[in-house]
């Protein structure tokens, strides 16, 4: 270690492995605030697309009780209708039959989209889960490489460092497949 003397006689410590040690460590810290904020960003929004697509299985479901409500009701007055020939309950029995009919194609309608949306929902939602993935092994990586280096800084080990930047170097690479998704094989 070089030692230099200032004006005011206090050594100053000049040591540029030392320093190197601080910055790789600086970066390393920075990557794992933000891998760790992007991880539980993910993983609130799978919380949130989880209520969303619950929501729209309950409202699958409620699209599909009405549906069958009119599928009842127009059984009831098929039945009704069998009965009548030419009179005015005929003609209210015909109306309401073509009411039915239009409501349950109305419904059988809304359950598609509503099904389309769900799906969507859940789809977003696993990639959020792969994201979240992604950005926690790059935080628990990058811990481990910010551990190493203050260590390797301790105790002066320059092959304590290297393993330590090893583990940086695939942190970063687990917190860049986390905004890409590039890598499948990391999932």
């Amino acid at each position: 270690m070089a030692k230099k003397e200032n004006k005011s006689n206090v050594p100053i410590i000049q040591d540029t492995w030392v320093r190197w040690v601080a910055l790789t460590t600086t970066i390393l810290a920075v990557c794992a605030a933000i891998s760790s904020m992007k991880g539980s960003s993910n993983s609130t929004k799978v919380q949130i697309w989880t209520t969303k697509e619950a929501n729209q299985w309950q409202f699958y479901q409620s699209k599909s009780i009405k549906k069958y409500l009119m599928q009842l009701q127009q059984d009831d007055f098929k039945a009704q209708n069998m009965n009548e020939s030419v009179s005015p309950k005929k003609t209210y029995y015909d109306g309401r039959l073509k009411y039915y009919g239009e409501k349950i194609k109305q419904y059988e309608e809304e359950e598609k989209g509503i099904m389309n949306e769900a799906k969507k929902l859940s789809t977003e939602q696993e990639d959020f889960k792969k994201r979240g993935g992604q950005f926690s092994n790059a935080v628990m990586l990058l811990q481990v490489a910010i551990m190493l280096s203050s260590i390797a800084a301790l105790l002066k080990k320059n092959p304590l460092w290297y393993v330590g930047l090893a583990f940086g170097v695939v942190g970063i690479i687990f917190m860049i497949n986390g905004f890409t998704l590039t890598f499948t094989m990391l999932l």
